[in-house]
């Protein structure tokens, strides 16, 4: 159950994503919204509905699954109504109905504003949709809150505690704590036994785990199948699963013609934060500045951060080479645009002698440091220093 406290705080919380969820409902037959559980999509959907009379059923729910018995004649009595389908991924039946509704809608000069999916994976809810709801659909990723839905003065908090609601909102650092493990458990035993195969909650801990460990790292799958003690296909899958659960990035390497070695593993990141610190049992602030995991978990917060406010057209990279040139995200525009970001996490942001020769080999557009402090500020030739907020504002309004 939910305290009363943080029910007050979510409701006068905006979240940014609330603007782009409105403009694709006006533009597009039917818009899934997707993200890991508990980071709001329930919230967000339903002070939508709040403004356009729409009708909202969980898919968890009996009373809603009765409603939906025989869904093709349920739902084209809705026709002139929004339709939020929570937890889709329970009724896969559905999506050569909407399909169907939406056609028949269309033809009927209603282009629209149909129906709102909700999902907590991307692997079953794309594939299904992918398959029967291809032209009619737009994609909207819910991310745990990030900086820009907060204030500078949150940033420590949000680092350490994690975006999910109701770890940020929390009372006191136990009780975030105690919200985060009960989360993960939740998602070991109930959740991720119902997207792929039967694995062994105390398996999959022990890879995620594992996994938080080397934060930032490179993929090392035969290391981690040795340590895991399964092959790794295995380790494959487990990854894959975890990926698309929205819990782990895996950020790939940049490649193209520099003529340098460069690496060619991707880069793991668990993607909250709070997560991370929970699976290393990072409790305060005071642990996580003593612990190894430290630069990496600062690196991974600052990514996701920036990313939360990517457009869909812009992809992500980093870029490494054997000789030690490196850069930790490049977002890349399209062929004329290509951003590279340093990392630091120290008032005095001088990037690593690596990332300048990372710059001389490709030769981005624009160059920046992002860093805890405020200021924004020219360090070098082409490399200014810029905090994290007005980074990744400066990403969300870009129209390049």
């Amino acid at each position: 159950m939910v305290i009363p406290s943080i029910v007050d705080a979510m409701s006068n919380l905006v979240r940014a994503l609330s603007k782009n969820l409105k403009a694709a409902l006006a533009q597009a037959p039917a818009v899934a919204l997707l993200g890991p559980r508990q980071v709001g999509k329930t919230t967000l959907a339903l002070s939508v509905a709040d403004t356009q009379s729409a009708i909202y059923l969980d898919l968890q729910a009996p009373g809603d699954l009765a409603k939906l018995s025989e869904p093709e004649l349920y739902l084209q009595q809705h026709l002139d109504r929004l339709v939020i389908l929570d937890e889709i991924h329970r009724m896969p039946k559905l999506f050569p109905v909407l399909r169907g509704l939406i056609d028949r809608a269309r033809r009927s000069g209603q282009r629209a504003g149909l129906y709102l999916i909700l999902g907590s994976a991307s692997l079953d809810l794309l594939q299904q949709s992918g398959e029967s709801l291809a032209g009619r659909v737009r994609y909207l990723e819910l991310t745990p809150f990030c900086l820009l839905e907060l204030t500078p003065e949150d940033a420590d908090q949000l680092w350490l505690r994690g975006g999910f609601p109701e770890s940020f909102l929390a009372p006191s650092e136990a009780a975030s704590m105690a919200w985060r493990m009960d989360f993960i458990q939740s998602y070991l035993e109930r959740d991720i036994p119902q997207f792929g195969p039967r694995i062994a909650a105390t398996t999959l801990r022990r890879f995620w785990t594992m996994l938080a460990h080397t934060q930032g790292g490179l993929l090392n799958a035969a290391s981690l199948s040795r340590s895991l003690g399964a092959n790794q296909k295995t380790v494959a899958s487990y990854l894959d699963l975890l990926t698309d659960l929205f819990l782990v990035r895996r950020l790939m390497p940049w490649h193209s013609n520099v003529g340098k070695r460069l690496v060619k593993s991707p880069k793991i990141y668990l993607r909250d934060s709070g997560v991370l610190h929970a699976l290393l049992a990072i409790n305060d602030f005071d642990s996580l500045m003593g612990h190894a995991v430290l630069g990496a978990s600062y690196e991974g917060f600052v990514i996701e951060t920036l990313l939360s406010q990517a457009p869909a057209r812009c992809t992500p990279y980093f870029y490494r080479t054997s000789a030690g040139a490196e850069i930790d995200l490049l977002l890349s525009w399209g062929e004329s645009e290509l951003w590279a970001i340093e990392v630091k996490r120290s008032l005095d942001p001088r990037p690593r002698r690596g990332f300048h020769h990372a710059r001389q080999d490709l030769q981005p557009t624009r160059s920046f440091v992002a860093y805890p402090g405020r200021e924004r500020f020219p360090i070098s030739e082409g490399v200014e220093a810029i905090g994290i907020s007005a980074l990744a504002a400066e990403i969300a309004g870009f129209e390049g």
